[in-house]
């Protein structure tokens, strides 16, 4: 509906009640990451270089707070995985996984989470077309390559008049909704992975150089 199609559904299942089942856990996370680091120097009210020199230098700042910041972002994806379990061999294929008898095993609501982020970055990704006409060479699971003239996501970030980032596209931060700097690569890199791995989708490969800086 968003984007001008006309949906007219004919057929639904839905619940009859509903509640914000993954608020208090979200919530919880949430503030000890943005805890974490800014502890580790990466506060919220930073902007463009700051931002990306803070995440830079955060690992050397407390080993163990990184380590603890790691910590945090594997619970958070471990958490929405642990919502579809599936038997990795545990038992037999001919018996039932007992995941599936856990008040927890919510693969639908895992599912929804999925669609509301991607529906996020869809929107993102619309925006940052309209206002800088650029559009990804990849996407991948967390991670989006656009083509750059510049190392730095600064070079692309499309910004208002004023110097701040245009409303609705990506904007670099440590807050839930924002993005980091996953890394930055050649365009003769990228051919490498073709011709030597056969990889088409670079999105998840592209910080694997420890030269081409880290993010998340």
């Amino acid at each position: 509906m968003e984007l001008g199609f006309d949906v007219a559904p004919i057929e639904a299942y839905v619940r009859t009640q509903s509640g914000r089942y993954l608020d208090a856990w979200y919530k919880r996370l949430r503030d000890a990451y943005v805890t974490t680091m800014a502890d580790l120097g990466v506060t919220t009210d930073l902007t463009g270089q700051e931002f990306l020199n803070a995440m830079a230098r955060r690992k050397q700042t407390d080993p163990t707070m990184a380590l603890l910041e790691t910590a945090i972002k594997a619970t958070a994806k471990g958490g929405i995985g642990k919502l579809r379990q599936r038997s990795r061999g545990q038992v037999p294929y001919y018996e039932p996984h007992p995941a599936l008898k856990r008040e927890t095993w919510r693969p639908g609501i895992r599912a929804a989470v999925l669609a509301n982020q991607r529906i996020g970055i869809h929107r993102k990704l619309m925006k940052t077309t309209v206002a800088a006409g650029l559009y990804p060479t990849s996407i991948g699971t967390d991670a989006i390559v656009y083509p750059s003239p510049g190392p730095s996501p600064l070079d692309i970030l499309p910004l208002t008049d004023e110097g701040k980032p245009v409303p609705g596209t990506f904007r670099l931060g440590v807050s839930p909704g924002m993005v980091k700097h996953q890394g930055t690569q050649t365009v003769l890199w990228a051919e490498q992975q073709f011709e030597e791995r056969g990889v088409f989708n670079i999105s998840n490969l592209i910080k694997t150089d420890q030269s081409a800086g880290e993010g998340e």
